[in-house]
């Protein structure tokens, strides 16, 4: 466990905080997995663009750095700051996701706006809105929690903010983390105490309208052909699908070893980005995809018992936001994870912490930052229940102490 010190406002003999250990531990090795497989994924990508061998790895890196630096930040903030500013972070994200489509900010890339032009980088402020979501979702569990456990009228709200950031995400078009805004909306809430037959009618109307979304665009409904059958098509649709399989099946028990990937070599797409667990499965074989979703399953794991504590002893912000990062984390990690393996169809998702990227890794890496804070305030609450359950027991010998003195004075007398 990992203190603040002194540069913090509390007693130093009160209750202290300190990040959970497991957790990062585990954050740790999956950004350090992902240095060491971008290096071994991208070179043959760079030099075939001829921007240099190591281009893509330094911009990791880069990133990496940076979002370090925020993540540093985030541990160091009270989380009383990002509640009290729900609202307005969440305004801004809907200003974000808005400012795609303004001609000259917005960059179209593939047929898909979801870029801003910076000048000197580009920003997808999607990987932003997942941070402010779970923010926004964690104040309003606690500002209304009565309601969101009695009535129906209380996921309303959610259900307004959640539909207007898919909507918009619909129409840049980012199909996969529409998805994944949706299922932690629902998540969230029903961790906040809705019932379950609440949720249902809450996603009764969301499913005819995501299955129009699904198959009104012809690129959506190839994938979704491809995926029942990529072998049908493997050199068109299903091309990226059977590449990937053949990676995996390739790398077998232990792999074919570090940097000799043979499917990286202008086979594979997007070999250091969406299929980067492809190259993991050949060259590290079936172990290194243990090792990735078993570190995947630790971050999850503490995120989610740590919220639980933290609801139990009063502190449901932190809660919360606990609950909705570990969440986001670990469904983006198990639809990108299943991409891969061939279990679902193609979606334009990352693997968080280890997927070459900009914005995304360095806003996967502020929310690891917040989480961990989390974790810190949490644990400064069990701490001081800890202390408040002691404090009897330290006070009888105390008030002993002081009254035997006495006792042996009237006997002297």
């Amino acid at each position: 466990m990992f203190g603040f010190g002194t540069s913090q406002a509390v007693k130093r003999q009160g209750p202290r905080g300190s990040f959970d250990l497991p957790l990062l531990v585990a954050l740790v090795g999956l950004a350090s997995i992902g240095v060491v497989m971008v290096a071994s994924s991208s070179i043959a990508v760079a030099d075939s663009q001829h921007i240099g061998a190591f281009y893509y790895l330094k911009k990791h890196v880069f990133y990496l750095g940076m979002g370090l630096v925020l993540a540093g930040m985030a541990m160091r903030t009270e989380l009383k700051l990002f509640e009290k500013h729900a609202f307005l972070l969440l305004l801004a994200a809907f200003i974000l996701l808005l400012a795609v489509f303004v001609p000259h900010l917005g960059m179209r890339i593939n047929g898909a706006r979801r870029w801003l032009n910076l000048i000197a980088l580009s920003f997808q402020p999607v990987e932003a809105v997942k941070l402010i979501l779970v923010v926004y979702m964690a104040s309003y569990l606690v500002r209304h929690r009565e309601s969101i456990e009695t009535r129906f009228l209380g996921l309303i709200k959610p259900l307004i903010v959640a539909g207007g950031i898919v909507g918009l995400l619909l129409l840049q078009p980012d199909f996969g983390s529409a998805m994944l805004v949706i299922a932690v909306t629902i998540a969230m809430v029903w961790l906040g105490g809705a019932r379950p037959v609440f949720l249902f009618l809450m996603g009764l109307p969301l499913m005819p309208a995501l299955v129009i979304a699904a198959t009104s665009e012809s690129y959506r409904m190839k994938r979704l052909t491809s995926f029942m059958d990529p072998w049908k098509d493997p050199f068109n649709d299903g091309f990226q699908l059977t590449q990937s399989l053949m990676a995996i099946g390739r790398g077998e028990w232990t792999g074919v070893g570090l940097g000799s990937s043979v499917l990286k070599l202008s086979y594979l797409p997007e070999a250091h980005t969406d299929f980067i667990l492809a190259v993991i499965g050949e060259e590290l074989g079936l172990a290194g995809i243990l090792l990735v979703v078993g570190l995947f399953a630790l971050a999850v794991g503490r995120g989610l018992y740590l919220g639980l504590k933290g609801v139990e002893v009063g502190q449901r912000f932190a809660g919360y936001v606990a609950f909705g990062l570990s969440l986001m984390l670990g469904l983006q990690a198990m639809v990108s994870i299943g991409v891969n393996l061939g279990a679902l169809p193609t979606k334009g998702l990352t693997l968080p912490l280890i997927s070459s990227g900009g914005s995304s890794v360095l806003l996967t890496c502020a929310m690891a930052g917040v989480l961990l804070r989390a974790t810190f305030e949490i644990n400064r609450a069990l701490d001081a229940r800890h202390m408040a359950t002691r404090m009897p027991a330290l006070a009888v010998p105390d008030a002993n102490a002081a009254v035997a003195p006495r006792e042996r004075e009237a006997v002297a007398a």
